[in-house]
């Protein structure tokens, strides 16, 4: 409730000349509040005792809860307060709020004009660093959030991942338009490196950028330098994902992992923006969709390979491939051969192909210079090297003069030391040794 202090600025500030809509951007109040007040004109009337919903005690708790969480908004408070029981309105709360840090938000420096775009005509998309969040969860890693939004319907997507690189983006791009069920005619961004380059006011696209937009048979666009406004409907979420969504995650608890990080965003999008209408269309996005899914190209018939793929030659020598200073094992018969590495996105596999088949399976390791064998791999090259083939015969083969097949010398199975007899190095070496002087003569 608008306490007699606000309602004297407030009509002062009329009597001055100021429209209700400036009024409301200074005082960050409701424009029908402040008209009410003002015609009634007079204060309002101070309530007597304790309000009955609102008490000191979730006063002090919403005092707490902005100590430990300054950027907490309104709406994340209240459905904090909800769940422990509290059973007033979310204004009552935003007054609560307001009383302890003031009105969230002022006056704009520049005017600003909406940009209306029609159902399948565009989507926007970009990243947003999230390195200090990761540090609040307690992770080591990076953090970024792949955002993709809807320019008519406000249907969105956030993902989580590790990453902001070319790959990345493209995985990020498929899984958006497999989840709103096409492609729109365009797609908006900023001069992303990993997609382009910049020469003066131009962007030009490199050519796997290319290959991905004419894959999907749309065109991916980007802005003109210092116009970031163009693709706000994509960059004010972000704003809302830091101080609405992830302020509520490490409210209730840090995740775990990033693949529980996204699954939360995914309840989480379905529940507070997919299925409630949006400020600026007044319709839910859920609903819009249903209807610009009608105006979205058809997806491919196959998903875009968004893998890292790359082509190696095995050693000569030894079977390893070397990946990120590491060396992975394949089969001893890939020796010299070119093969396909193939990583998935947001996995610690890696896969080699030998002319298209699968030859080795590793999962990816921290560090430098470590090897990784596949156990099969390593029993295989370590009887080549010894000389021993796999059914435990020796493969140096004794040849003779006379053309005939050569011996095979079996394998000794039993493990540990043996005793055999000293060898006649006379016989060997057809020659007579005298033991008296320990000479030898031929």
């Amino acid at each position: 409730m608008m306490s007699q202090e606000n309602y004297v600025n407030i009509n002062d500030l009329h009597k001055q000349g100021w429209t209700i809509g400036e009024i409301a951007d200074e005082t960050g109040w409701h424009r029908s509040t402040i008209s009410k007040y003002l015609k009634e004109g007079t204060p309002p009337a101070q309530r007597s005792g304790e309000p009955r919903v609102m008490t000191s005690w979730w006063r002090e708790r919403i005092r707490g809860l902005l100590k430990e969480h300054p950027r907490l908004l309104a709406v994340s408070v209240h459905n904090k307060l909800c769940a422990e029981g509290f059973e007033g309105s979310y204004p009552t709360v935003v007054r609560a709020v307001r009383d302890v840090r003031g009105p969230r938000f002022r006056a704009a420096e520049n005017v600003s004009v909406p940009i209306q775009t029609a159902p399948g005509e565009e989507a926007q998309f970009d990243f947003c660093v999230l390195d200090d969040w990761a540090a609040r969860f307690g992770w080591a890693g990076p953090l970024v959030c792949f955002g993709m939004i809807l320019s008519w319907s406000r249907f969105r997507l956030w993902w989580f991942t590790t990453s902001q690189d070319r790959n990345h983006t493209f995985e990020g791009m498929v899984r958006f338009f497999e989840m709103v069920g096409g492609v729109p005619a365009a797609c908006r961004t900023d001069r992303m490196g990993a997609l382009g380059r910049s020469q003066g006011r131009r962007f030009v696209l490199h050519p796997p950028a290319i290959g991905f937009a004419a894959y999907h048979d749309m065109k991916i666009t980007s802005c003109q330098a210092g116009d970031a406004k163009r693709k706000g409907k994509v960059e004010r979420p972000f704003r809302q994902l830091q101080e609405t969504f992830l302020a509520e995650v490490l409210l209730d608890g840090p995740p775990g992992s990033i693949i529980e990080l996204n699954q939360r965003a995914a309840l989480w999008l379905d529940k507070r923006v997919h299925g409630i209408a949006n400020r600026s269309t007044g319709q839910a996005p859920a609903s819009r969709l249903t209807i610009e899914r009608g105006f979205l190209s058809p997806l491919p018939g196959n998903r875009f390979d968004t893998d890292y793929v790359e082509v190696r030659r095995v050693h000569n020598m030894l079977p390893f491939v070397s990946i990120d200073a590491n060396r992975y094992s394949v089969p001893p018969d890939a020796l010299g051969h070119k093969v396909e590495i193939r990583r998935p996105i947001d996995t610690d596999t890696v896969e080699v192909r030998l002319a298209g088949r699968l030859i080795a399976t590793h999962r990816l390791v921290g560090g430098r210079r470590v090897d990784v064998w596949d156990p099969s791999h390593k029993e295989t090259a370590e009887r080549l090297a010894l000389g021993w083939d796999p059914n435990g015969t020796d493969l140096r083969l004794l040849t003779n003069d006379t053309g005939a097949e050569p011996a095979v010398v079996e394998r000794l199975e039993l493990e540990g030391d043996y005793d055999v007899s000293s060898p006649d190095l006379g016989d060997r070496y057809n020659i007579a040794i005298d033991m008296t002087d320990g000479e030898a003569s031929a």
